[in-house]
């Protein structure tokens, strides 16, 4: 008998990531530009890394508290007061290991199996690996592609929502589209999750990478206190903490308990000497923000204008965070398209495929990298699309 027998049908039906079977291709490859993991090139700055190597050397290897060290979750309270210009209470904010791990809770808080979860897609496919795995149906909502570019259809969005319907997930700006919600988008979600009577869930980790503003328009511009809003988000991009694995929720305040123990019952809190730079990053870090947020504009608009003097590609420069997604005419299987890239163009490329059905003709650049080798990688490209 086989052992898979004996495991859950969800765990076997869990999807393998379309991006990593690329990169297990090209890994360790001469000269091959990576642009297919959501992260940018740079290590983790020094004083984050510091502020972790202090707290480690002075002994802060034991348990600790569930809901995050209270020095941090201040600064993360005080961090998103100065963001939103609303005060913010340090009791809304638990510190969990990872972003992803913020998703997991707030899922496990929210739905179980038999319900369902509204999102948008294409879509950064952990979002609905994650709900199947609870038994919970993810419900994809196409975005309408519009010159390139992306459109959410709200009449689309208020009819997926049904009886099982107990949360909309919005991830805004969105991987690895760029759409970024409008405040009227978010009024009208808003009123869609109040009249269903089901809470959102809402990914706004690209936020402060917003190319036509100062931030992303936010679900706090907009909501009141009789919103039940789980904000997801991470260290990751900001401050190039992918390795990390330290994200944090921001809930109501009466989730406290729920929350903590949900923490308690799956990893009973994050390394406090990791907490400590966290701590740095959002205390000290605002200048490293702003130098990064800026470089990626710059790469934006390098490598979507290069791409579009072909003449051959689908594509609008994306409002919000920092990824090129793209389709070239003549190309239908992006998936066999992806692994030519590599080997005839040495560049590396995520795949539309793997985010969900919505746009499997598209592929994916992250331009979040050292502006020659965007450079590079987009003259690559442009001739690689020249020739095919």
């Amino acid at each position: 008998m086989s052992h898979l027998k004996r495991l859950r049908p969800e765990a076997v039906a869990a999807p393998s990531s379309g991006i990593l079977a690329v990169i297990q291709y090209a890994f360790g490859r001469d000269g091959l530009l990576p642009l297919w993991a959501g992260e940018g090139d740079l290590p983790t700055p020094d004083f984050i890394r510091a502020a972790a190597a202090e707290g480690l050397a002075r002994g802060e290897t034991f348990y600790t508290y569930q809901r995050g060290l209270p020095e941090l979750r201040q600064a993360l309270a005080d961090y998103t007061q100065a963001l939103y210009g609303q005060p913010q209470s340090p009791d809304r904010f638990f510190v969990t290991g990872s972003g992803m791990q913020a998703i997991q809770i707030a899922l496990t808080a929210l739905t179980g199996a038999g319900d369902e979860i509204v999102y948008f897609g294409p879509a950064w496919p952990n979002l609905p690996a994650a709900a199947a795995l609870r038994g919970v149906k993810p419900v994809e909502v196409a975005f309408d592609p519009i010159a390139g570019g992306w459109q959410l259809d709200l009449d689309k969005v208020r009819d997926a929502i049904g009886e099982k319907t107990r949360a909309l997930f919005v991830n805004t700006p969105a991987n690895p589209t760029g759409w970024t919600a409008t405040y009227q988008e978010l009024e009208a979600l808003r009123d869609m999750a109040r009249e269903a009577g089901i809470a959102i869930i809402a990914d706004e980790i690209y936020s402060q990478f917003f190319y036509v503003g100062e931030r992303a328009p936010s679900f706090h511009d907009v909501m009141s206190e009789e919103d039940t809003i789980f904000f997801v988000n991470s260290f990751s991009k900001n401050w190039a903490m992918t390795g990390w694995r330290v994200g944090w929720i921001e809930a109501p305040v009466e989730f406290d308990e729920v929350i903590a123990n949900l923490i308690q019952y799956s990893t009973s809190g994050v390394a406090a000497f990791m907490q400590r730079g966290a701590i740095a990053a959002i205390r000290e870090g605002g200048a490293f923000v702003e130098e990064q947020t800026a470089r990626a504009k710059i790469a934006r608009d390098l490598f979507c204008n290069r791409l579009l003097a072909t003449n051959r590609v689908a594509l609008s420069p994306p409002d919000g965070a920092f990824y090129a997604f793209f389709s070239i005419d003549g190309i239908e299987d992006t998936r066999q398209a992806a692994f030519r890239i590599i080997d005839e163009a040495n560049v590396g490329l995520a795949p539309g495929t793997a985010f969900g059905t919505a746009a499997p003709q598209f592929l994916r650049a992250c331009f979040h990298r050292r502006l020659d080798e965007v450079e590079m990688a987009a003259e690559r490209l442009a001739d690689w699309i020249g020739a095919a």
